[in-house]
């Protein structure tokens, strides 16, 4: 017999590792907000380098904000509903998205770049809660909408499940490009970076997630 929502939480609750590892990843997040304003506002201060993308070069940019908004927001919703639903989700959700801010961290002081020519303003007005009121243009290397949606997919419990977030995060990484808000470099690193993420987080929460 199948367990409901409340039973799987308690028991997942259960299980001191999961308590540790969501408590640990749910307050290295919000460790980290107060760093990231203040972060891409250097990042928009230092000097990078633009490349020439022979992708981008070959059509002129869109201006694609809705149906972009629309996407990444509507499946960090469905990823939050299923997340209720399965503990072991929002944990392996929680701790991939920790472990890919943290990396994207690095990758960004890194790998200095400009923005891409005839980049056209991403308006989403949700995410000025994490960025601040400013849009950014040079948060570039990798893509971090494309990591997120693909590392929430790679996540999920059920196969259906994981191919819906899969293609949103390829959709979003087309429509990025189709607005020039990144290089091909950017959307294509999103998911080697976001592959990389999720198998790190299998392994911190392996003994947790099996035991729940």
């Amino acid at each position: 017999m199948s367990m409901n929502v409340g039973e799987k939480w308690a028991n997942s609750w259960q299980n001191k590792s999961f308590r540790i590892l969501l408590i640990g990843g749910i307050g290295g997040l919000l460790a980290m907000v107060p760093f990231i304003t203040g972060f891409f506002e250097y990042l928009e201060q230092r000097d990078g380098y633009q490349l020439n993308d022979f992708v981008l070069t070959s059509f002129n940019a869109y201006n694609v904000s809705v149906p972009t908004f629309l996407i990444i927001w509507s499946m960090i919703g469905f990823t939050l509903f299923r997340s209720i639903q399965y503990p072991e989700t929002l944990l392996l959700v929680v701790w991939s998205y920790f472990l890919m801010l943290v990396g994207r961290t690095l990758t960004l002081l890194l790998v200095p770049l400009d923005p891409p020519a005839g980049l056209i303003e991403l308006k989403d007005p949700l995410s000025t809660l994490y960025y601040g009121s400013k849009f950014m243009t040079k948060d570039l290397f990798f893509s971090g909408h494309t990591a997120t949606l693909f590392i929430m997919g790679l996540s999920m419990k059920h196969t259906t499940d994981r191919w819906i977030l899969i293609i949103s995060s390829v959709l979003i990484g087309i429509l990025v490009l189709v607005q020039h808000v990144h290089y091909t470099i950017d959307v294509i690193a999103a998911f080697i970076f976001g592959y990389l993420f999720y198998r790190i987080a299998l392994l911190v929460t392996r003994n947790a997630i099996t035991a729940s």
